[in-house]
């Protein structure tokens, strides 16, 4: 595999940081998580936009622009054959000094990862996912806002270490308020009647990319779509759940802390945006050529 780092495509031996760059330090920088699908890259422009505006909300300048970085994605995806696969675009603060002061860091890193995508199991999509509601908070909005897609997922990772110690492979995560957020690296949605419906950003949800085109699409099918402060009732007495993400594209979601959603089956709004999704990204991006 070839790696992208900082202007060079490098053996995957060889691409190295330093023990000092503050993203590893201190989870300072910001990335994306992008797919490809038969030679395209799937909304690479708007995946760079939103790289920039996280980056911008902590101040962090990219040595690139946004048509340059497009480019390198492209370049790193073409020397890797990742024709239908997932990359991971990260910019690290760089190299700076053993303290929290992020300007002691005098060059950001860009690196550009080009693979395989992965998935939840088949089985999954086509029974469905059973979570479960846990007990770590997403991060109040004014502490570290979800729409920075920055380095220190620890609050996601310790909600996902509650799910799979519960027996699941996914978690509801409620803000500090008590209503629903979002899943750990997931969107939510719920279905009731012709309704299509999703915590607004404000309760500490991503505005992924995902669950925006799944909301655009589904306003095309005649579902009346809107952002709704959602509680763990919403969801229990949801006709149909699923969530959306970059990897996970759209899943079902059958049972919530062991109650059954709807039929506890996968419903046939969830099925359909999901080949509807599926056709719609297969078939537009960005050529890898």
């Amino acid at each position: 595999m070839k790696i992208y780092l900082n202007g060079k495509l490098v053996p995957e031996k060889d691409a190295k940081v330093s023990v000092f760059d503050h993203g590893l330090l201190y989870g300072d920088g910001v990335f994306e998580g992008i797919r490809s699908y038969n030679g395209r890259v799937f909304m690479l422009g708007e995946h760079i936009a939103r790289l920039f505006r996280s980056a911008k909300a902590i101040d962090l300048k990219i040595p690139m622009t946004q048509a340059g970085l497009a480019k390198a994605v492209v370049r790193t995806c073409l020397a890797n054959r990742t024709l239908n696969g997932y990359i991971r675009l990260v910019v690290t603060r760089g190299v700076g000094s053993l303290g929290l002061n992020p300007y002691s860091c005098v060059k950001p890193q860009i690196i550009i990862i080009a693979g395989n995508i992965q998935l939840y199991p088949k089985k999954h999509y086509d029974d469905g996912l059973s979570i479960v509601t846990v007990g770590t908070l997403r991060n109040h909005t004014e502490s570290l806002n979800p729409q920075i897609k920055s380095l220190n997922y620890l609050n996601n990772v310790l909600a996902k270490i509650e799910a799979i110690n519960s027996g699941c492979m996914e978690a509801v995560m409620l803000n500090p308020q008590g209503f629903v957020a979002e899943a750990t690296g997931d969107n939510i949605f719920v279905v009731r009647g012709n309704s299509l419906l999703t915590p607004p950003s404000w309760c500490g949800t991503l505005e992924g990319i995902t669950r925006n085109t799944v909301m655009d699409l589904a306003i095309e099918a005649g579902l009346a779509v809107r952002e709704e402060v959602l509680t763990r009732y919403d969801l229990y007495t949801a006709d149909e759940v699923f969530l959306t993400g970059t990897a996970a594209e759209v899943i079902p979601v059958v049972k919530i802390d062991r109650r059954s959603i709807g039929s506890g089956k996968p419903g046939a709004v969830t099925r359909q945006l999901a080949r509807t999704y599926h056709q719609y990204a297969s078939s537009h991006g960005t050529p890898i050529q």
